[in-house]
């Protein structure tokens, strides 16, 4: 698929551009050409995508983030006794400790899961190049001819 690293070379825009001129010559080009983008992850939203996970991760840190900030700011290091200031209502102030509390461990959990998924990625790549290696066969090779 020469045309395929040509177009990678390129860019995004060199892919968008491919699939318009499809669709001016013939229609079912076109549409194959974007099936293939969102189904290869060039367009960053189908089932392939290389950050597709860190993406997601640094999503939800912001979302935690902006949560975090609805319901009273940082939840511990500040406000008159070092918590976060209270609102009147002891039950709700115990509510809001408990939830924050708890989407802080969840969080963590999806951090630690996130890191073991890198790491046993990165484990199978290197396993493969080492077998690689070991069979003798040039590892650029193996990785252009993929």
């Amino acid at each position: 698929m020469p045309i395929v690293m040509k177009l990678d070379e390129y860019g995004k825009g060199a892919w968008l551009a491919f699939a318009v001129l499809g669709f001016i010559l013939w229609w079912p080009l076109g549409l194959a050409t974007l099936a293939f983008m969102w189904g290869s992850g060039r367009m960053a939203c189908g089932m392939g995508g290389a950050g597709r996970y860190e993406h997601k991760m640094s999503r939800l840190q912001e979302k935690m983030d902006r949560l975090r900030e609805r319901m009273g700011g940082e939840p511990r290091g500040f406000g008159r006794w070092g918590g976060p200031p209270s609102s009147g209502n002891r039950a709700f102030d115990e509510y809001r400790e408990e939830t924050l509390r708890r989407l802080e461990d969840e969080q963590r959990e999806f951090r630690d899961f996130l890191e073991r998924l890198r790491m046993a990625r990165d484990k199978a790549e290197f396993d493969q190049f080492m077998n690689d290696r070991r069979r003798g066969g040039d590892v650029a090779e193996t990785a252009t001819s993929a």
